[in-house]
């Protein structure tokens, strides 16, 4: 066994000097009202950690929590915010790099899974495939700040009860609900 760590530990070392590993991730928050209702505060916390294949390519996971809806899914009070679990692998192309800023996108899937909450009906499996567009701005060359705006692509969901229909959607969503920002530190 220790000589399975040590492995692993001189393997993590080598990589990281290299500067290939990145560790980070993603917060984000909103608050929306419709009409006279209350206003609904959404939230998302987001690690992250990827590697730089080479100066373009990089691959990467994000596993997190947050609070916020289901796509629109029948059966369920309209509005009523869940807690989540989600884990989202992508890889990033990046298409503009510069000294201090790079353009980059984001293609992968990801899956999520809306806990029972106030009385919710049942809890929800929601599945997504598309592009996320992002920006890097380089603060020094171990820190960057980075900020995703946006998604491409197909969301589908369904609620885990009989009888239950899924929802999907296509499209592209660029509301002020759909905006991250993060912090990643390069090895």
């Amino acid at each position: 066994m220790k000589k399975i760590l040590m492995t692993l530990a001189v393997a993590f070392v080598a990589v990281a000097a290299n500067a290939q590993v990145y560790v980070g991730g993603n917060v984000g928050i909103a608050s929306s009202k419709n009409g006279d209702a209350d206003a609904v505060t959404t939230y998302k916390v987001l690690p992250e950690i990827g590697y730089n294949l080479d100066q373009n390519w990089a691959i990467g996971t994000t596993v997190g929590f947050g609070k916020g809806t289901p796509v629109n899914i029948e059966k369920l009070e309209d509005g009523m915010l869940q807690n989540y679990f989600t884990v989202e692998p992508y890889v990033r192309y990046t298409f503009v790099r510069s000294k201090y800023i790079n353009a980059f996108v984001d293609g992968g899937f990801g899956y999520a899974h809306f806990n029972h909450a106030h009385g919710a009906a049942a809890s929800v499996n929601a599945w997504s495939v598309g592009v996320k567009p992002g920006i890097s701005v380089n603060l020094s060359p171990k820190v960057s700040f980075i900020a995703h705006v946006g998604f491409a692509g197909w969301k589908s969901a369904k609620a885990d009860m009989d009888g239950a229909k899924s929802s999907n959607v296509w499209g592209v969503d660029l509301d002020g609900n759909n905006v991250t920002f993060g912090v990643y530190y390069n090895f």
